[in-house]
């Protein structure tokens, strides 16, 4: 199971928000090439880089940043989120050297969507499902949709996307630990790799994600312990691979 670090931007700069409320945030950095840098050297095999702004303009905003940091570590997949909302954004990050795109918003509301950006793109597109109480949240997590996160999910798997995010909205930057219940429900649902997101906030969780990963649980994206401290990130790395 890979431990991603999270990387997201607003307005250039390394936050971290709670319960994905764009005026709830701290400032973890000013130089999100220093963070990228950081994690890089403790050992990170993937980064997971939120575009915060895009998520809420509907297009990419901080896209100059994460062309700085895919040039400075081309071997290192990173997968991207935040404003993408059609093929031509996709294919300018592909090129940029991003390996994997992430949709959120725009796979709810355009379903047809990710098929077609899957048969065009195969191998590079995550969809990211954000939510509260088993529903879907859209729009920055700013409003829930009526869609069930397992039915969406088995459909978004018979498109053909590479993986599926999972982010208990309720939980995240909160510290209080993921929602394994609800992760491992998806995971069995599905086929296709999930990535655990939301909550974690020391090695216990580490820990406690690792004793279901069988289930399809292939990685867990963190953010606000490893700025603040609570978790390592080469402890965490390693305890996942000592786990298998």
């Amino acid at each position: 199971m890979l431990v991603i670090p999270a990387i997201d931007l607003k307005d250039g700069k390394c936050v971290r928000l709670r319960q994905g409320r764009m005026e709830d945030d701290t400032v973890f950095s000013d130089d999100p090439l220093a963070v990228a840098e950081r994690w890089v050297q403790a050992g990170a095999r993937r980064l997971h880089i939120v575009d915060l702004n895009g998520a809420f303009a509907g297009k990419p905003v901080n896209a100059a940043i994460i062309r700085e940091i895919v040039r400075a570590y081309p071997d290192l997949p990173v997968q991207v989120g935040g404003g993408i909302r059609d093929d031509d954004t996709i294919q300018t990050y592909l090129d940029a050297g991003v390996r994997y795109v992430i949709l959120g918003t725009k796979a709810i509301n355009t379903p047809h969507f990710v098929g077609d950006v899957c048969r065009e793109f195969p191998g590079h597109i995550i969809v990211g499902l954000d939510a509260k109480n088993g529903k879907v949240a859209i729009d920055g997590w700013s409003k829930l949709s009526h869609h069930d996160v397992i039915d969406i999910a088995q459909r978004f798997e018979k498109d053909g996307v590479e993986a599926i995010i999972y982010t208990d909205i309720s939980r995240d930057g909160m510290m209080g630990g993921v929602n394994i219940e609800a992760t491992v429900a998806l995971a069995r649902a599905v086929s296709i790799p999930i990535i655990a997101s939301g909550g974690i906030s020391s090695l216990e969780d580490i820990t406690a994600l690792c004793a279901v990963a069988d289930e399809g649980i292939t990685g867990v994206i963190t953010g606000r312990a490893l700025y603040e401290g609570t978790l390592d990130l080469a402890a965490a790395q390693k305890l996942a691979d000592e786990s298998v």
